[in-house]
Formats: C-alpha cells, sequence, structure tokens
C-alpha cells in the first residue's frame, strides 16, 4: 500500500457550477409607496404624481427595487407603473412584491440567459452552500436546464454530494 494520499475529485472531470459565482452585485432595496398616500391609505393623483416627480430616484442608481405599500391602500396598477418608468434608467430592476420575489425574479433573469452548452454530457455538480443566500428557485430552474443536456448532476460538494440525476445509457 502505497502512503501517497490521491485526490480524486481534482482529478475527475467533474464540473462545479457555483450560482454564488452568479450573484450580481447591487443593492437590494425595499421601496414603501405608503408615504406618498394621503394619510398612508388613499392614493390622490395629483399629489401622488408629485411625490413621485421630486423623489430622488438617483439613490437606486444599480440598485434591485421591490416596491411595496406597507397600509392596506389599494394601489391601481398605473402607480406602480409611473414609479417604475422613473426607475426605469436607474434601477437594474425594479418588481412589485418583497425582497425574496425580487432575488427570486433576478436569478430567474439569470438562469434564462445561464449557457449549458460546455456541460453537453459531461458529469456537473451544483454547489449547495454559498455565504450569499441563493433561492431555492433558482436551484430548481438551474436543474430543469441542466438535466435535458448533462451526463449526470449531483449537489452539494464533490466530496459529499447527492445524486440527482444520471443519464440511462
Amino acid at each position: 500500500m502505497s502512503g501517497e494520499i490521491v485526490n480524486r475529485v481534482a482529478k475527475s472531470n467533474l464540473i462545479t457550477i457555483d450560482l454564488e459565482d452568479l450573484y450580481p452585485k447591487g443593492k437590494r432595496v425595499r421601496l414603501d409607496i405608503s408615504e406618498w398616500l394621503y394619510e398612508g391609505l388613499i392614493l390622490r393623483e395629483k399629489d401622488f404624481r408629485e411625490a413621485v416627480k421630486e423623489h430622488q430616484w438617483e439613490q437606486y442608481q444599480n440598485c434591485y427595487v421591490a416596491l411595496y405599500c406597507s397600509t392596506d391602500a389599494i394601489i391601481p396598477s398605473w402607480a406602480y407603473l409611473l414609479i417604475s418608468a422613473s426607475l426605469s434608467n436607474i434601477a437594474e430592476k425594479c418588481v412589485v412584491g418583497d425582497l425574496e420575489l425580487l432575488e427570486n425574479l433576478i436569478f430567474n433573469d439569470i438562469i434564462q440567459n445561464f449557457s449549458v452548452e460546455e456541460f453537453k454530457d459531461r458529469p456537473v455538480i451544483v454547489k449547495g452552500c454559498s455565504d450569499k443566500r441563493i433561492p431555492e428557485s433558482a436551484y430548481v430552474e438551474l436543474c430543469q436546464k441542466l438535466v435535458p443536456v448533462v451526463r449526470s448532476l449531483m449537489f452539494g460538494e464533490a466530496c459529499s454530494s447527492v445524486p440527482l440525476f444520471k443519464k440511462k445509457k
């Protein structure tokens, strides 16, 4: 028996995909529009339009913005569209909802544009641990995109992965 330790993982042709490497830079921001409503509940069009016009939109440069209303006000669709128009050339992305929805949609875009050609008929592992919060939906979407092209798909770390899929011969 030889005393040499062989790193079989390093010698394998296993390809690792780390979604954290795709995590886009940019601050995630929540914008509560209730402050622009009369008593936080009533949207008065003239006042609302004036508040949107006077708002300092530059602060959202290169940010990802989640629009929401913290009160039970009924907000017409055009109000969110008006805000979105103001953010269109400033923010990276703007959604109506919470930060979780925002992150899901950011990664949806990333996975949609992710090329899988280089993984054709190769063994692939999707790294499971990361310092940044990656939405579960991103892993699901990536898996759905990879399964038709890869030879095998695993999740986790190369030393302790969970097999997800293996192409039948």
